[in-house]
């Protein structure tokens, strides 16, 4: 029983903090200000570009669907909301496409690693 409150009492903690479904976390723009830059916002996209040293690690932060193209690829530690990780090996040039996400990373590797993001805002 005093797992479940636990759990319960985590559940609220972290949605209060981070938003519910991770949905209205902290802007990257704003908490990781040191490595995230605005390259270009409209009505329709947000363009980030991202910049991560060996050792360094992001603060958590959300983004909606959004592209990374990458442009110096190395090796990443992905921390998730939900407590998961993936350990995420970036090449330069790659396009990915990803979902709306609530994480942070970590950069584990020896190299910098850079990417610009485009964020794909909602057509109203």
């Amino acid at each position: 029983m005093k797992t479940k409150i636990w759990l319960a009492a985590l559940f609220v903690a972290l949605s209060a903090q981070y938003g519910a479904g991770g949905a209205e976390a902290q802007d990257t723009l704003k908490v990781n200000s040191d490595s995230v830059r605005l390259k270009l916002e409209n009505d329709q996209v947000r363009v980030l570009e991202s910049t991560l040293p060996p050792g360094s690690r992001e603060r958590m932060h959300s983004h909606p669907r959004y592209v990374v193209y990458v442009i110096k690829g190395g090796t990443t530690r992905v921390h998730f909301l939900d407590g998961k990780v993936s350990e995420v090996e970036l090449k330069t040039g790659d396009v990915i496409y990803r979902d709306p996400v609530t994480h942070w990373a970590e950069n584990t590797g020896s190299d910098e690693v850079s990417v610009i993001m485009v964020e794909l805002k909602s057509s109203k």
